[in-house]
C-alpha cells in the first residue's frame, strides 16, 4: 500500500470530492470544465453534482503522456476517473501548483477544503490527516474547522 501512495503523490495534481451538503458559509466557488480520462471519454465536473462522494484524479504534469497515466493506474489499481490536463488549463484555474494538491467541492461546486492530505510524506511522521479531518467533518455535518493547508510535493511541470 505504501508504494501505491508514494507513486500517486508524485503523478496526480489533485482529487476533487463532490458533496452534496450545503455547509459552505463564504466559500470561493470552482468553475465547471471539460477533460478527457486516459481512454478519451470527456467528463465535466457538472456532471457530479448529485452523486454523493466521488474522487477524480487530475494530471496536468507535461512530461507525462496519457499512456503513462494508464499504465500507472493499471498496474497501481486505481479504481477512480483519471483525467489529462493537457493545457494546464484546471491547473491554472485553480492556481494549483503542487502534485498532490487536493480540492473539496460541494454539490454547488464551492470549495470547502483546498491543500494536502496529510502533514508529512512520510507516513509515519504524519501527525495530522489533514483530508480526512476536512472530510469528516463535512459528513457530519459540520464547517470545516481547518479548510485551507499548504500543499507540497512535486511542483507542476506546465506547458509553455
Amino acid at each position: 500500500m505504501k508504494n501505491k501512495i508514494n507513486s500517486l503523490v508524485t503523478f496526480l495534481l489533485f482529487a476533487i470530492v463532490m458533496l452534496q451538503t450545503s455547509i459552505a458559509g463564504d466559500a470561493k466557488k470552482a468553475e465547471n470544465f471539460k477533460l478527457k480520462d486516459y481512454n478519451g471519454k470527456e467528463y465535466q465536473l457538472n456532471d457530479y453534482k448529485d452523486k454523493g462522494v466521488t474522487f477524480l484524479g487530475i494530471n496536468s504534469n507535461k512530461q507525462e503522456s496519457v499512456d503513462e497515466i494508464k499504465e500507472h493506474a493499471k498496474s497501481n489499481k486505481l479504481d477512480f476517473i483519471i483525467l489529462k490536463d493537457l493545457n494546464n488549463v484546471v491547473a491554472n484555474k485553480f492556481d494549483a501548483s503542487f502534485t498532490p494538491e487536493i480540492y473539496v467541492l460541494n454539490g454547488n461546486s464551492e470549495i470547502l477544503y483546498h491543500g494536502r492530505i496529510d502533514d508529512n510524506r512520510r507516513e509515519s511522521d504524519v501527525k495530522t490527516k489533514d483530508l480526512r479531518a476536512a472530510l469528516d467533518e463535512i459528513l457530519a455535518g459540520k464547517k470545516v474547522s481547518v479548510s485551507e493547508t499548504k500543499a507540497f510535493g512535486c511542483t507542476i511541470k506546465r506547458v509553455d
